[in-house]
C-alpha cells in the first residue's frame, strides 16, 4: 500500500524550533560557534604541541596514562558493565516497544543496509589489524598463566572476542538510543546535550550543553585518529607487501592525504549516496575475504573452533567483565589491551551513536538495541574466529617467525597470514582495498558526525554544512599525522585512554536522563492502557442515534473517496472539535484549534491543542491518510483506486484507528477520553513537576514520518 504521510510543514504544524539564544525560529543549519571554536582550538593545540615538542608530548601523555591506569582502571571496568546492564534492561522492559520516532513511523533503511552502515561505521580497519595480532599475542604472552599452551590458545580467542564483544556495542547502543529517542520521539536536537534535558532542562542550551558537546568531539576525533593511525601503518605495509613501497613517514602522509580526499568526496555526498554505498561494498568484500580463508584453510578445524570460541565466550564472559586483576595486576598489559579498548569504545560512542540514531528512526528500542549489540558482533565473532584461529594454527604448528611478526609488528600480521594461503597477491589486493574502504568509511562518518556536533541543525534529518564536514576530515588527518610523529600507534592508544575519560562521566548522566524520560514514557503508556475501554467507545453502536450493528458493518466495508472524506470533516469532525474548543475556552483553558490542507491530497486536517504550562501539552489531531483500495473491497465511492482514513494523532503519533463513520457525539467522546487520559498521565507524574515535557510543544517541529511505504504503517 502507498500512504500519503502527514506533511512536515502542514499549515497546522507548530512553528520550527527556536534558536535557544535568540528566540527566533531556526529555519537553517548554522555553526555552533562555541562548540566549534572550543573543540577545534583544543584539537589544533594538541596537534601543534605534538608536532613541535614530540618528546615532551610523549612523556606527558605516558605519565597521565600511567596515573589513569593505576587509579581509575576499576572505573573503566565498572562503567562499561553498568552500560551493558542498563541497555539490556531497557530493551527487555515494556518500554522496549517504544519507537525512535512517532508511533506510526517505520525504518527508512532495509535491515541489510542498516546493519552494513552501523558495522562499517562502528568498526574500522582496526578489525583487520587486531584479528590476527591479538590472538597470537595473547597466546604467546597472556596476562596470567603460561603462554603457548592449549589453555592459552582458548583464552587468547576469548580475550580478543571480549575486547570486540557486546560490551563495546552496548556503549554504541546507549548513545544511539538516547540520541534517537530524544531527537525523533521528543523533537529535541540530534545532539549529545539533548539526552541531558530531563536532568538540566533548558540549561542544556547554555554552557552545560557546550561542555558536553566539546567533550564528545574531543573524544570522537581521538578515537577516529587512533583507527586511522592503525590503518595507515597497515595499508603502508600492504603496499610494501604488494609493490615494495617503503614503510616511511612520507608514504603514510600520502595515505592520510588520500583518505582525506576520499572521505571528503564521500561525506559531501551524504548518508544516502556516499556513506551508504561504501558501507555496503565494504561488508560484501569483507565477507568474500573471510569466506576465502575459511574455504582455502582447514575448514573443519575452523568450524570446530568457531563453536568452541562461542562456548568459551559465553561461559567466561561474566567473570571477565569485572576482572580488574587486583591481586596480580599486569599494568602494561591492561594499558595496551583492556583499558585501551574500553576507552576506545567510549571515545567512539558519541560518533557512532549519533550516526546510528541518524539511520535508525522508526525502529523500536528493542529492535535497535538487539540489532546493534547482536548483528555486528555475530559478524565480528565469525571474522575473528576465522582469521584468529588460522593464525593460531600456524603458530601452534611451529612457525615461530610468523608469531614474532604478529606480536611485535602487528601491522604486518594480516598480510603475513594471507601469504600462507594460495593466491596471496590477489587476496592481498582485496584486503588492501577493503582496508582502504574501512579507513574511508570511518573518516567520512566521523567528519559528518563531528560537523553535526558543532552545528545548530534545523531538524534531526539535517547535516552540518559541507565546508564544516571538509574541515573535520582534514583536521582528523592532521591529528593522526601529529600523533604518529610523537610515537606512533602506542601514543594514539594512550591519548585515547585519556580523552575517553571525560566523556565516560557524561555516559552516567545520559543513562540517568534516559531513565527519567523512559519512566515518563511508560507512565504515558500505562495511562492509555487503563483508558483503553473508553477509547474504543466510538467503535460501538450508538442506539440513541439509531446506529445498529448493520450500520457498523456498512461502515467497516466502506472505502470513502475524497468527497465523502471532506463531508465528514466539515459536517462532523470540525463541529465536534469546535464545540470542545469553545467549552475549553469557557473553562479557562489555553486552547487552539487550527485547520489546513494536506499537500497533495487537498483534504483538510484538524488540530486541537491545549497548553499544560510546564507539563506536556495535549494534542488531538484528525489527519487524512491515503491508501490503495484492497483487492477484497466489494464497494467503494472512489474512482481513483484510493480511499481515506481519518486517523487520530497525538504528540506520540498515530493511534491507528479511523474516525470515518463516527457521529459528532462520538468524536467529542473520543476527544474527551483522550483528554482525560492525558490528565491521568499528568496526575501519575505529579510528584516530579515539569518532567513530562521534554520539549516545548509550542515551538517543537511536528515529528512526522517522511515515508509510509510499508503496509505495516497502517497497523
Amino acid at each position: 500500500m502507498t500512504l500519503s504521510p502527514p506533511a512536515a510543514e502542514s499549515p497546522s504544524a507548530t512553528p520550527p524550533p527556536e534558536n535557544p539564544t535568540t528566540g527566533l525560529p531556526e529555519n537553517r543549519t548554522r555553526v555552533n560557534k562555541t562548540v566549534f571554536t572550543g573543540s577545534a582550538a583544543g584539537i589544533i593545540a594538541i596537534a601543534l604541541w605534538a608536532i613541535l615538542a614530540p618528546d615532551n608530548a610523549s612523556a606527558v601523555i605516558g605519565s597521565v596514562v600511567g596515573w589513569v591506569s593505576v587509579n581509575l582502571g576499576w572505573y573503566y571496568f565498572l562503567i562499561v558493565t553498568i552500560v551493558l546492564v542498563f541497555v539490556s534492561g531497557v530493551a527487555l522492559s515494556r518500554v522496549g516497544k517504544t519507537r525512535l520516532g512517532p508511533d506510526h513511523s517505520r525504518p527508512q533503511f532495509s535491515l541489510f543496509t542498516w546493519t552494513a552502515m552501523l558495522f562499517a561505521a562502528g568498526i574500522g580497519i582496526d578489525l583487520m589489524f587486531f584479528s590476527v595480532s591479538e590472538p597470537v599475542t595473547q597466546y604467546l604472552a597472556p596476562p596470567t598463566g603460561e603462554g603457548e599452551t592449549l589453555e592459552a590458545a582458548r583464552q587468547a580467542m576469548v580475550w580478543t572476542l571480549f575486547h570486540y564483544g557486546i560490551t563495546g556495542w552496548a556503549l554504541y547502543a546507549l548513545m544511539g538510543l538516547a540520541l534517537g529517542y530524544f531527537a525523533y520521539r521528543q523533537n529535541l536536537p540530534l545532539s549529545i546535550r539533548s539526552a541531558l534535558y530531563p536532568i538540566f532542562g533548558k540549561r542544556i542550551h547554555g554552557p552545560i550543553g557546550d561542555i558536553v558537546d566539546i567533550a564528545a568531539v574531543m573524544g570522537t576525533i581521538f578515537g577516529i585518529a587512533t583507527s586511522l593511525g592503525i590503518g595507515v601503518a597497515q595499508l603502508n605495509y600492504g603496499l610494501t607487501f604488494m609493490f615494495g613501497t617503503p614503510e616511511t613517514l612520507f608514504v603514510q602522509c600520502s595515505l592520510i592525504a588520500l583518505s582525506v580526499i576520499m572521505a571528503t568526496i564521500s561525506v559531501v555526498s551524504g548518508v544516502e549516496k556516499g556513506i551508504r554505498r561504501l558501507s555496503e561494498l565494504n561488508v560484501l568484500l569483507s565477507v568474500a575475504l573471510m569466506l576465502f580463508i575459511l574455504i582455502a584453510g582447514n575448514t573443519s578445524f575452523l568450524l570446530d573452533a568457531i563453536v568452541l570460541n562461542i562456548g568459551d565466550t559465553l561461559s567466561r564472559f561474566p567473570a571477565m567483565t569485572l576482572d580488574t586483576f587486583a591481586y596480580d595486576r599486569p599494568d602494561e598489559w591492561l594499558n595496551w589491551w583492556t583499558l585501551f579498548f574500553w576507552a576506545w569504545w567510549i571515545a567512539w560512542a558519541p560518533f557512532v551513536g549519533l550516526f546510528l540514531a541518524r539511520i535508525s528512526r522508526g525502529r523500536t528500542i528493542r529492535e535497535f538495541v538487539a540489532g546493534t549489540m547482536i548483528v555486528p558482533f555475530a559478524f565480528i565473532l565469525i571474522w575473528i574466529a576465522v582469521f584468529g584461529n588460522s593464525a593460531l594454527a600456524i603458530v601452534i604448528g611451529g612457525d615461530a617467525g610468523f608469531g614474532e611478526v604478529a606480536m611485535n609488528s602487528p601491522e604486518r600480521a594480516f598480510y603475513s597470514l594471507l601469504d600462507q594461503f594460495p593466491f596471496a597477491p590477489v587476496s592481498a589486493a582485496v584486503a588492501t582495498f577493503t582496508g582502504l574502504l574501512f579507513y574511508v568509511t570511518s573518516a567520512d562518518s566521523g567528519a559528518l558526525v563531528m560537523a553535526n556536533f558543532t552545528s545548530h541543525l534545523k531538524d534531526a534529518d539535517s547535516d552540518g554544512p559541507k565546508w564544516l564536514r571538509i574541515f573535520w576530515a582534514i583536521t582528523t588527518g592532521v591529528l593522526t599525522l601529529s600523533m604518529l610523529l610523537v610515537g606512533g600507534i602506542p601514543t594514539l592508544q594512550n591519548a585515547t585512554i585519556i580523552m575517553g575519560l571525560p566523556f565516560s562521566f557524561v555516559l552516567l548522566l545520559i543513562m540517568l536522563g534516559l531513565y527519567k524520560a523512559l519512566r515518563v514514557e511508560q507512565s504515558l503508556s500505562d495511562s492509555y492502557r487503563a483508558s483503553l475501554p473508553g477509547l474504543l467507545v466510538g467503535r460501538t453502536g450508538d442506539p440513541a442515534r439509531g446506529r445498529n450493528w448493520r450500520q457498523r458493518l456498512q461502515r467497516a466495508m466502506s472505502y470513502p473517496g475524497p468527497r465523502q472524506t471532506e463531508r465528514f470533516v466539515s459536517g462532523v469532525a470540525l463541529p465536534a472539535l469546535q464545540e470542545v474548543h469553545d467549552e475549553l475556552l469557557t473553562q479557562g483553558a489555553e486552547v487552539t484549534l487550527s485547520q489546513g490542507l494536506v499537500d497533495g491530497l487537498q483534504i483538510p486536517h484538524l488540530d486541537l491543542q491545549v497548553s499544560m504550562g510546564d507539563e506536556r501539552g495535549f494534542k488531538y489531531q484528525i489527519y487524512p491518510v491515503q491508501l490503495d483500495i484492497p483487492t477484497y473491497a466489494v464497494r467503494s465511492s472512489s474512482a481513483s483506486g484510493k480511499y481515506y482514513r481519518m486517523e487520530v494523532f497525538s504528540l506520540e503519533g498515530s493511534h491507528g484507528y479511523d474516525l470515518m463513520g463516527y457521529t459528532k457525539e462520538q468524536v467529542i467522546t473520543d476527544v474527551l477520553d483522550h483528554y482525560e487520559t492525558h490528565l491521568d498521565f499528568l496526575h501519575l507524574n505529579r510528584e516530579d513537576p515539569g518532567n513530562t515535557a521534554l520539549a516545548d510543544d509550542q515551538v517543537a517541529k511536528d515529528n512526522w514520518e517522511a515515508d509510509f511505504e510499508s503496509d505495516e504503517a497502517t497497523k
